[in-house]
């Protein structure tokens, strides 16, 4: 994933149900992130049309990964597994040895992929966010 590609895939992110959007998401915000993390974001592409995103960086100690979708017309082909596939590898290429994700409670459709390619939900764990 490359910041050029940028409007295209935060149009992706805008139109798939279950993404959360917010200033986080700016084009300053992604390519600050992107540059911490140059290797484990990655985009799925159909000819020259991205047709799945992942987004994935980490702190040195845990991977982190966050909007990780696939156009509707293009599910079932594991798309979204490969994406997952090549981010973990380029944590594991990292040194990183565990990996952590975010998913809204009422996203349905996401709850269920992470659940089907093996992600186990914890329940010894909450999230705090606060804005600084």
């Amino acid at each position: 994933m490359t910041i050029k590609s940028y409007a295209e895939i935060y149009d992706i992110w805008n139109d798939i149900p279950g993404i959360g959007i917010s200033d986080a998401d700016s084009e300053e915000s992604i390519t600050r992130y992107l540059e911490r993390n140059p290797n484990s974001s990655f985009v799925y592409y159909d000819d020259n049309k991205i047709v799945g995103t992942i987004l994935c960086g980490h702190d040195g100690r845990r991977g982190y990964i966050h909007h990780t979708c696939v156009l509707p017309e293009y599910r079932s082909q594991n798309i979204g597994k490969i994406l997952v596939e090549k981010a973990l590898e380029a944590l594991k290429d990292e040194g990183i040895n565990k990996c952590h994700l975010f998913v809204f409670y009422d996203n349905e459709l996401g709850n269920a992929f992470w659940n089907k390619i093996g992600w186990k939900k914890r329940s010894d764990l909450l999230i705090y966010s606060k804005n600084i």
